[in-house]
């Protein structure tokens, strides 16, 4: 049956399925009932939202909860989600038929994600995994919040409620849908959560809400995904690949709603994406910083190896930068990524600080030049400015198979497979392997936002960018989101982008302009 398929009867909103439905159109009327919303299937919560200038405020809102968004779920678990809508704020009814949609997961590592839980708006949050009925699988693969083996982490992310609850505040409905990660097996040691799964998974939560226009609060043409690190890579991938008839047998496979989609807006923080020339791109930012786990430089034959590789495809991404900066190569990143985002970050900050504050910064970072209101300096004294990066090499696909990623790519009751020729070919864990498994190809496209941005342009992509990234945020490559970003700006797409200095990963400096900056693109006048 494939990734999404079940047999048997499956729970969904309260009424049993049957997968051996007697005809093709029974069991499509079926499902498509099944996935229709309960306009009155809410509980009424208050909260108190804090907004950025400390200014409190009382906030009711309807609140639905774990509403499974497919027919025929392998894990209800995860693949289910909540909703909130705002009715009251601070005393005054409020109308979010026409809000704007924030639609936030709460991925973290390529984790198992779950609002099954949840008590009310914000309370979304990753699991380990397990076989069914809840009984830990024993197996699973490190968490993306631990070291592997060979000193690989990836930072749990995951939403951020500051956005979620400000959202609310400002009026905009909140969606927070669940996803099947990585680490997740059945009783026969299947892992079921792998790619693609967390990507089909929220595509399929997107298809509910616009399947269910005018029966669910809020205007389901214009959606704003958020998501942060492994989030922030998917939520990238939603905004970049929507409508692609690329996953439409997995989502027929789950029963998704007969529904487009494609996502009006993206908000993505710290993505960690592009995995298939993530180690790449990583050895090129932080190939000569010592490593944390370490502090020694890594093996410098590996990382000029895969920087090698790394310059060859963003050569291939045939990019130019922002602000008619020009082509993007390897040889002039480190320019481009200091003039667009890393002074202007530096200048931000240094420029809010007040002057004894500020002069007390510059005199402990001597490698910056205070001039005229503005900050210079250069990409090996900003190298030097961070430190030890986090992570060894290769840093996403690694030779022992510990990476996260490497389970991410699991499929079957194999916990761990190689995604890059480089990493098979160096293997240690003694894999016979001469050529990466047939499916790995499929897979790593349909993970990869930037295909649907650099190749040939998805016509269903968002057009709408919110990126975030902190300058001391060595989980992946300060390439990633830069690349990102010009590969939207370049087809013409609004891109907000900007870079939090001496933010590590998950930074949300400014969570209020990205509330404004979602009532500014979709033209929404209600906003608080």
């Amino acid at each position: 049956m494939g990734i999404g398929a079940t047999a048997g009867v499956a729970a969904v909103g309260g009424i049993a399925l049957s997968a051996q439905a007697s005809s093709d159109s029974a069991s499509s009327g079926a499902a498509a009932d099944s996935l229709v919303f309960d306009p009155d299937g809410y509980t009424k919560l208050t909260t108190t939202v804090t907004d950025t200038d400390g200014t409190d405020h009382a906030v009711t809102y309807h609140f639905w909860k774990a509403i499974t968004y497919v027919a025929h779920p392998v894990d209800k678990t995860y693949q289910s989600l909540n909703v909130s809508v705002p009715v009251e704020i601070d005393g005054t009814a409020v109308d979010a038929s026409d809000a704007p949609i924030l639609f936030a997961n709460s991925v973290g590592g390529y984790m198992p994600s779950s609002v099954a839980d949840a008590t009310g708006i914000g309370g979304a949050g990753m699991a380990g995994g397990g076989a069914p009925g809840g009984t830990p699988s024993g197996s699973a693969a490190p968490s993306a919040s631990a070291p592997g083996a060979n000193g690989n982490t990836n930072a749990t992310g995951g939403a951020l409620n500051s956005n979620q609850l400000l959202a609310l505040a400002a009026g905009y409905v909140v969606v927070e849908p669940g996803a099947r990660g990585r680490t997740l097996k059945n009783s026969g040691g299947e892992y079921y959560g792998t790619a693609p799964a967390v990507i089909v998974d929220l595509k399929a939560a997107v298809r509910y809400v616009r399947f269910n226009k005018g029966r669910i609060p809020g205007d389901v043409d214009r959606i704003v995904s958020a998501g942060t690190s492994a989030g922030g890579a998917v939520s990238a991938l939603l905004g970049a690949s929507g409508d692609s008839p690329l996953y439409d047998k997995y989502l027929k496979e789950l029963g998704a709603a007969d529904a487009g989609d494609a996502i009006f807006a993206t908000g993505a923080w710290c993505p960690i994406t592009d995995l298939d020339h993530a180690d790449g791109a990583y050895e090129w930012n932080w190939g000569t910083n010592v490593t944390q786990s370490t502090g020694k430089v890594v093996d410098q034959s590996v990382s000029k190896d895969l920087i090698s590789q790394f310059a060859e495809y963003q050569a291939s991404l045939h990019l130019k930068g922002l602000n008619g900066f020009g082509p993007l190569t390897a040889r002039n990143l480190d320019d481009y990524l200091v003039q667009q985002y890393l002074e202007p970050s530096a200048t931000r900050y240094l420029t809010d600080l007040s002057d004894s504050d500020r002069a007390t910064y510059l005199a402990a970072n001597t490698f910056i030049t205070w001039k005229n209101g503005r900050a210079t300096f250069t990409w090996a004294d900003f190298l030097t400015h961070v430190g030890a990066r986090k992570k060894t090499t290769p840093a996403f696909d690694a030779f022992d198979l510990s990476a996260g990623e490497n389970n991410e790519f699991g499929a079957g009751t194999t916990e761990a497979r190689h995604f890059t020729s480089y990493s098979l070919k160096h293997d240690t864990t003694g894999s016979a392997g001469t050529r990466l498994d047939s499916d790995i190809p499929e897979k790593l496209r349909l993970m990869n936002p930037m295909p649907f941005l650099a190749g040939k342009a998805n016509p269903g992509r968002s057009k709408h960018w919110w990126i975030r990234l902190g300058t001391k945020d060595s989980d992946t490559s300060l390439t990633v989101s830069a690349n990102l970003a010009a590969a939207a700006a370049g087809l013409g797409d609004e891109v907000n982008h900007l870079y939090y200095w001496d933010q590590g990963h998950g930074a949300n400096t400014d969570p209020g302009d990205f509330i404004k900056w979602i009532a500014k693109v979709t033209g929404y006048r209600k906003a608080r």
